[in-house]
């Protein structure tokens, strides 16, 4: 095969690749403004068109968001994250439930084999955060305090792409899991479900796979037989909590909002 001349990366393309890095590094995480276009051309010391077609080719990728007259939002953390979200946005709460459950499972049982004390550690930090963010009434908040404890979870598990899979998956999740702990089809006990997670902590600091395992699950199946024995209602607008942008259904599904 003959050589042929590499092709040189265009200006476009270096801005993309740095503010991907931003984003998967957390620096602008998701939910978050990024900086204005004037303060974007200041730092990266590009032009205007640059940085416009930089960022509309991240807002065509779905890590993107812009909301006129607002600024634009980091909506993913990598294009696989925007494309499960977008997938997610079709998904009733139940078929997002079940695939939870199986990242959880597996995510619960590789931390009870391999935790640290560090893992135990930040594991309680999380729980406590968890119930503290339920007594505020908050269901935003809960949501956020929820996901980092269940972050925490497969963190412990020491398996690199599961917790990215993981991570990738619960920022799409999000918008769904606010829809389920909005919805008046849960009773209390089925949202707090403290006890449950509790135990998942006590089966990891126990080194018991089998039962971190079995807690995992527990917690999430009284909620989806719940979902399972709701009736088919029509959909409806509702104004759900903790959404970052567009109105929920209440099948789970994610309209987006007419600018």
């Amino acid at each position: 095969m003959p050589l042929r001349s590499t092709a040189r990366t265009s200006l476009v393309e270096l801005v993309i690749e740095q503010m991907e890095r931003l984003i998967a590094d957390g620096e602008w995480p998701v939910g978050a403004k990024i900086p204005a276009e004037p303060v974007l051309v200041e730092q990266l010391d590009v032009g205007r068109n640059t940085v416009r077609e930089a960022v509309r080719a991240l807002v065509h990728t779905g890590m993107l968001e812009p909301r006129q007259g607002d600024g634009t939002y980091v909506r993913a953390r990598s294009g696989f994250g925007a494309a499960v979200q977008r997938r997610l946005r079709r998904a009733a709460n139940l078929e997002a439930y079940e695939v939870r459950s199986c990242l959880e499972r597996d995510a619960a049982r590789y931390a009870a084999e391999r935790r640290t004390d560090e893992d135990l550690t930040a594991l309680r930090e999380a729980l406590a955060v968890r119930g503290r963010a339920w007594d505020t009434g908050d269901a935003a908040r809960f949501v956020e305090a929820d996901m980092r404890f269940h972050r925490a979870v497969a963190a412990a598990a020491h398996n690199g792409l599961l917790a990215e899979l993981y991570e990738q998956f619960s920022d799409a999740l999000r918008e769904a899991l606010a829809a389920v702990v909005d919805t008046p089809l849960l009773p209390d006990a089925v949202r707090h479900q403290f006890d449950a997670h509790a135990a998942i902590v006590d089966a990891i600091e126990a080194r018991d796979p089998d039962a971190a395992e079995r807690a995992a699950l527990t917690h999430l199946a009284e909620a989806a037989q719940v979902l399972r024995e709701a009736p088919a209602e029509p959909a409806q607008k509702t104004k759900t909590a903790g959404a970052t942008n567009g109105t929920a259904r209440n099948d789970g599904t994610q309209e987006e909002a007419q600018s």
